[in-house]
């Protein structure tokens, strides 16, 4: 099974949604760093990633390793986000060919 290369797109910050319900100031995710690469290569999270946002982007790391295209445009890379509405991240995820 191939490895699958795991990119920090973008930490955003929805700062009006937690302004409507009160839930105070947000800054952007402090676990990760735009740019940031892990390699994932069994199955377990690498080193040091959110275990959050592990289980919302599990899905698509799986079906890129084992040979699937989340679109016809760009085989081999899938982008992914984390479930945390104040604060969400996105993911680029690759195929690492062996």
């Amino acid at each position: 099974m191939s490895k699958a290369r795991i990119t920090v797109v973008k930490r955003m910050v929805n700062q009006d949604i937690a302004d409507a319900v009160g839930y105070g100031e947000v800054g952007a995710c402090g676990l990760f760093e735009d740019g940031q690469e892990f390699i994932q290569e069994d199955w377990r999270p690498p080193e040091g990633f959110c275990p959050w946002a592990w289980s919302d982007i599990h899905k698509e790391i799986i079906l890129i390793r084992r040979g699937g295209d989340q679109s016809e445009q760009t085989p081999g890379i899938a982008i992914a986000c984390c479930t945390d509405g104040y604060k969400p991240v996105v993911f680029k995820i690759e195929r690492i060919e062996d």
